[in-house]
């Protein structure tokens, strides 16, 4: 494929308006984070009923929408697949904001993950198609800016706008009845989404496939060619899940944290890990793949599993250190705010790298298909997992609300050590991979 300084130029144009669909969807998706105190109070539920809002509800059908969804993108026109996606969980948003039961709110948030599992499967294969392999993880990490911009912006705006309304009482919606004010963030975040459906409608076209063989893989060479390499693909897979786990654990649950141990308000929290999130974390996803192809570049053949198994071993560090120190009482704020700073930074790294990785350890026909299955995995695991478990945790074992800051630390070791040695063990199966991939496609 001609890659020139022209085509270059769109293709860098298609990632941002990608990015920026991406950052819509986290918005959505994260929006509940600083919503826990009023979502208690006025539904009634558990620190174990949270956690299954924020991330299960979610990620049920995210994860088995997901692989139909990327093999449709490995066969059909993925702009058509991704508007569709944007559509269905823009809209699904804003019903959340017109519920009245938590079972209600349950079923819309599985809404908005059905239609998000559209964005990426089919993301990660246009932009595969659009850049050359020592441009790849760059691009990658640029898109995957959307991860950390969404999840810091949902933080930050949901804490400015708590700011301006009155979170207790009923407000009147037209045609829906009586809803919590509370819930109108659902609109101001939800409906923005539509806008993005234009842009991309009128101003993307559809790549053209870089397939050398044919235009679509039966799903026996696909499994086939999992079995081959499923050293490597399940160290990738898990690896980034447990990565996931400890920053959906994160995010899901800092702020509850800063209001039940450092007597902050909602927006004080959400305003501070917001800002965190934002800086760090895509300073980090950007950095990490940067950093991978710089070594691709300089010929190292494991490059991009080799930048998450670096980033996760420091990660796992800066865990362990935590957890210590909140066992012995021995954080003040300032520190705790640092130490996330760091935190977020370092496991944020693989997530651009690993994306790219991907793409490099699998034939060109199959890529949306293995975006799919890693997708599927990493929010199983991360998204359905982390918020769930600091929650349960904290119901279960401690039995206290107010050691919700052991709850979080244990759950980010556990997330963190576990990529780190899943990473490490799949960087030498990762180079074969490479070489299968060639030769398959």
């Amino acid at each position: 494929m001609n890659h020139s300084p022209s085509s270059l130029r769109y293709a860098w144009y298609v990632v941002g308006v990608l990015m920026l669909a991406y950052i819509s969807s986290f918005i959505d998706r994260q929006v509940l984070t600083l919503l826990v105190k009023p979502l208690k109070r006025d539904f009634g539920i558990t620190d174990t009923q949270v956690g299954l809002l924020i991330g299960f509800s979610f990620a049920i059908f995210y994860t088995l929408l997901g692989i139909p969804i990327g093999r449709l993108a490995d066969r059909k026109s993925r702009k058509s697949i991704i508007l569709w996606g944007i559509t269905i969980w823009s809209f699904m948003t804003v019903i959340c904001g017109v519920t009245d039961t938590y079972g209600e709110l349950f079923w819309a948030r599985v809404g908005v993950g059905i239609g998000e599992a559209a964005l990426s499967p089919a993301a990660y294969s246009m932009i595969s198609d659009l850049f050359p392999r020592q441009k790849l993880g760059t691009a990658m990490g640029v898109y995957n800016l959307g991860v950390y911009v969404g999840s810091g912006l949902s933080i930050l705006l949901v804490a400015l706008i708590l700011k301006l309304i009155n979170v207790e009482g009923m407000w009147h919606v037209p045609f829906f009845g009586d809803v919590y004010p509370w819930q109108s963030v659902f609109f101001m975040v939800g409906l923005p989404g539509l806008l993005i459906v234009l842009l991309i409608g009128f101003t993307i076209k559809e790549p053209i496939r870089q397939q050398s063989r044919k235009e679509a893989i039966a799903m026996s060479e696909v499994i086939q060619y999992f079995r081959g390499n499923q050293a490597s693909l399940l160290c990738l897979f898990f690896g980034i899940a447990f990565m996931a786990f400890s920053s959906y654990a994160t995010t899901a649950w800092i702020p509850t944290l800063l209001v039940r141990k450092y007597t902050f308000t909602e927006s004080q929290a959400g305003l501070l890990l917001g800002v965190v999130i934002t800086v760090f974390s895509t300073l980090g996803v950007y950095t990490g793949g940067r950093y991978a192809d710089k070594l691709t570049k300089d010929g190292v053949a494991d490059a991009k599993m080799r930048v998450g198994f670096q980033g996760m071993l420091i990660g796992t560090a800066l865990a362990g250190v935590v957890l210590v120190m909140m066992i012995f009482k021995l954080i003040p704020l300032i520190l705790l705010v640092g130490l996330l700073a760091m935190i977020c930074f370092f496991t944020s790294l693989p997530y651009g790298a690993a994306t790219a990785a991907l793409q490099e350890m699998v034939p060109a026909p199959m890529r949306a298909t293995f975006s799919a299955f890693f997708l599927f995995i990493v929010n199983i695991v991360g998204l359905g997992g982390g918020p769930l478990a600091v929650g349960f945790i904290n119901d279960k074992i401690f039995g206290d609300t107010q050691q919700v800051h052991l709850s979080w630390a244990i759950s980010v070791l556990i997330g963190c050590s576990l990529s780190c040695m899943l990473l490490f063990k799949g960087l030498k199966p990762f180079v074969r991979s490479i070489e299968n991939a060639k030769q398959t496609s």
